[in-house]
């Protein structure tokens, strides 16, 4: 299959630049993937779809400010001098360098990231982000990532990059004219408590604190795994052929109450929801590695394509994605049809939903 296949027209109007208030305001798509029909809603309505005993499973990954801006400087000691006496002549230049923190690495302290422009980085090279606060280019990788060497931990990390960050909003979010710290509020899930993502799992987003209550009072049970957004999630594919693309692995974790509770839906025929592209992989992911769902800490690669057979999920809710993305695939795979889900995208951009991270939502059942 080809990665043109996934294609379709956006007009720019229709990628939402702040997210809906209420959250629960978005609007919803129900597309009943066997007859193949849709109905307008809006997401609070979700409440009719989902009956008593469904499980609803969803992402509880936190995001962190992950984007950090620092300048080249010939070595640690630079830190101090620049700063605090004002000069400059460590400084290899004054050009921003923007550093985007992927993951960490098994090393101490070793984090994957992508930087730009990358081509004025060297091995040895060392970006200061503040005074406490400096990385060293230890490598530069074949898929065009570096890996670089903090002096701290990886929760220290962390701990500066939402210090001195900026929060990893997508680039085509341009006009939110929310305050970071507003920004920080409403790029989360209210049941983010994870913290590790680069990317919010956006389908989450939809759900206010009213909603779950009712759905609970409707005896709707919630179970909840983790995925640490990263390029696995938004890494956009680069060959043509869709069986080329070789997807980044990103950690999961399914603690051994989640996965009792996951297991026993599907022994008791109930459904599962799925909430988010990252859920579906996670759940998905481990039962392909593990042939079963278990209690799990690692990594997850999957590649999910039209023509997968799914074996957790029964339902799912999601996004509206963007075109030729692994995340339209893995959509397309569950609705059973490339055609049809194009159609239901062809169908929201007429009726004028918002789309991508802060846009509206599907659910597929």
């Amino acid at each position: 299959m080809n990665t043109s296949d996934f294609d379709y027209n956006l007009p720019i109007e229709r990628i939402a630049q702040t997210p809906a208030e209420p959250r629960d305001s978005s609007r919803l798509l129900v597309v009943d993937k066997k007859s193949k029909t849709t109905k307008d809603e809006i997401f609070r309505d979700v409440i009719k779809y989902l009956a008593e005993g469904d499980l609803v499973v969803w992402n509880n990954s936190k995001v962190f400010k992950a984007r950090l801006k620092g300048v080249p400087v010939l070595d640690e000691k630079t830190v101090g001098c620049a700063v605090q006496k004002n000069t400059t002549d460590r400084i290899l230049n004054t050009s921003e360098i923007e550093i985007f923190l992927v993951r960490p690495m098994e090393n101490a302290g070793v984090w994957k990231v992508l930087a730009k422009p990358a081509k004025k980085l060297r091995l040895g090279m060392k970006i200061m982000f503040a005074q406490d606060f400096f990385a060293e280019v230890i490598s530069k990788e074949n898929d065009g990532t570096l890996l670089v060497q903090f002096g701290e931990n990886d929760m220290a990390v962390r701990a500066k990059a939402n210090k001195y960050g900026s929060v990893p909003v997508p680039p085509y979010i341009k006009s939110h004219n929310l305050s970071q710290d507003d920004l920080f509020k409403k790029y989360q899930t209210i049941y983010a408590s994870s913290e590790g993502s680069v990317a919010a799992p956006t389908a989450g987003f939809h759900f206010s604190p009213e909603i779950v209550e009712q759905l609970t009072k409707k005896g709707v049970q919630f179970a909840e795994v983790t995925l640490h957004v990263g390029l696995g999630t938004f890494l956009p594919i680069k060959t043509e052929n869709t069986e080329e693309h070789k997807m980044h692995s990103e950690w999961a974790e399914i603690t051994d109450k989640n996965a009792h509770l996951i297991n026993l839906a599907k022994r008791e025929g109930r459904r599962v929801v799925a909430v988010g592209t990252t859920t579906v992989r996670t759940l998905e992911g481990v039962f392909k590695k593990e042939g079963e769902i278990k209690t799990f800490a690692g990594e997850v690669d999957l590649f999910i394509s039209p023509g997968f057979k799914f074996q957790v999920i029964d339902a799912m809710i999601t996004n509206f994605h963007l075109p030729k993305s692994t995340l339209l695939m893995l959509v397309s795979a569950f609705a059973g049809d490339r055609e049809f889900t194009l159609r239901c995208y062809e169908d929201a951009i007429k009726k004028q939903y918002r789309f991508y991270s802060f846009g509206d939502a599907m659910l597929i059942k």
